[in-house]
């Protein structure tokens, strides 16, 4: 009965007057026909050369109506929603649930990239402690944000996005990546979880996309979420899969990209590059990215990590920068590391204490002195 009642639009052009009703009617009138639009659009017959085909032969001009004309106006319409609600607490929700079930066809993904429209959705991906800087972005009512479909649908639209290319490209240019990872890692909802996952596995074999993964901190991430007594087996096999990629991506990092999210991720260990005298040579200017930010990550690793080897190897790459880089006693001094290691000479464990030792006498000593009493 409602596939027959709906036939009707097919037969007729009158599936554009739904576009203009959009425009020029009240809430309710456009509410519903917006929501007409979108089971017309997901219901109908399949679509050849862009046209919405009406089933009847190809020569009933007046009774086809251009894919495009339709898709166009309903899109800019729940755009506009996006942009400038026009009611309160109703338009994005409805723009959101809509989109969800319209970006299922190709087609329309790539209508709403070209649109513009995937900017809108990243500001609506958040997790709990940021929802108050957005509900102050939209200067929307504080009871939306607490509609946990409203982020879900958000994130599956996102999902169906990563299966076009042109959208995952810039996607890799916004801050979707840190809002994804942020909101997996604080949800309890399954689905949502879930829906983030799938995105991420799919996101993954971009290089930017899987670097800035492994910058997030995913794989410990992951570890985390696997740990958890989830009952969707989907999830668990998701979760499986976007581990196993990262592995692989890792792989393929440079000696210096795998060093980087070593550092950054906290786990040092006594990995060769660490005592390999020809990795210090030929990547020693790398230290010098984002205003040392690897040196950085490592001195506060001296504050912040209990794990005697994680000490040890801090205070040798730190002495080993000292040795290679030419201003490197310079570099370590301003960023008050000196303070930090000396402390560490104290250490119950003797691994740290001897690689604080080295560290110190390079900062003082210079590396050819503290070279030659370590001989």
């Amino acid at each position: 009965m409602l596939l027959a009642s709906f036939a009707f639009f097919y037969v007729t052009d009158n599936v554009l007057i739904l576009v203009i009703w959009l425009r020029e009617g009240n809430w309710f009138i456009q509410e519903k026909c917006c929501k007409i639009l979108t089971l017309v659009v997901s219901i109908r017959p399949k679509a050849r050369d862009g046209h919405i085909t009406t089933g009847e032969p190809s020569h009933s001009k007046s009774k086809i109506s251009t894919l495009n004309d339709v898709l166009k106006g309903q899109l800019d319409w729940l755009s506009s929603q996006l942009k400038n609600p026009s009611h309160p607490t109703c338009s994005i929700p409805l723009a959101i649930n809509c989109l969800s079930n319209l970006l299922r066809e190709p087609s329309v993904r790539v209508s709403f990239v070209q649109a513009d429209g995937v900017k809108l959705l990243v500001p609506l991906i958040s997790p709990a402690s940021n929802q108050q800087s957005i509900q102050d972005y939209f200067e929307l009512p504080w009871s939306i944000w607490f509609i946990p479909q409203l982020l879900y649908e958000t994130c599956l639209c996102i999902w169906l996005l990563s299966y076009y290319d042109p959208a995952v490209d810039y996607l890799a240019t916004t801050r979707v990546m840190p809002r994804l990872v942020e909101v997996a890692k604080g949800s309890t909802k399954e689905k949502v979880v879930r829906v983030i996952v799938l995105t991420l596995r799919n996101l993954l074999p971009k290089p930017a996309c899987g670097a800035q993964m492994i910058d997030l901190g995913l794989p410990q991430i992951i570890q985390s979420l696997k740990a958890q007594a989830w009952s969707d087996e989907d999830l668990l096999d998701a979760l499986n899969q976007l581990e196993d990629g990262l592995k692989e991506h890792i792989k393929t990092l440079s000696s210096f990209d795998k060093y980087k999210q070593e550092i950054l991720l906290g786990h040092l260990d006594w990995y060769p590059m660490h005592k390999d005298p020809g990795f210090w040579r030929e990547n020693i200017t790398n230290f010098e990215e984002n205003d040392f930010q690897v040196l950085r990550v490592l001195v506060t690793i001296l504050d912040t990590s209990t794990d005697s080897t994680a000490l040890a190897v801090a205070c040798y790459d730190l002495s080993q920068f000292i040795q290679y880089h030419p201003a490197g006693r310079i570099i370590v001094s301003d960023l008050k590391a000196k303070d930090r290691v000396m402390k560490l000479m104290n250490h119950e464990n003797t691994e740290v204490t001897k690689n604080a030792l080295l560290c110190i006498q390079r900062l003082f000593l210079g590396a050819k002195y503290a070279s030659f009493l370590q001989a």
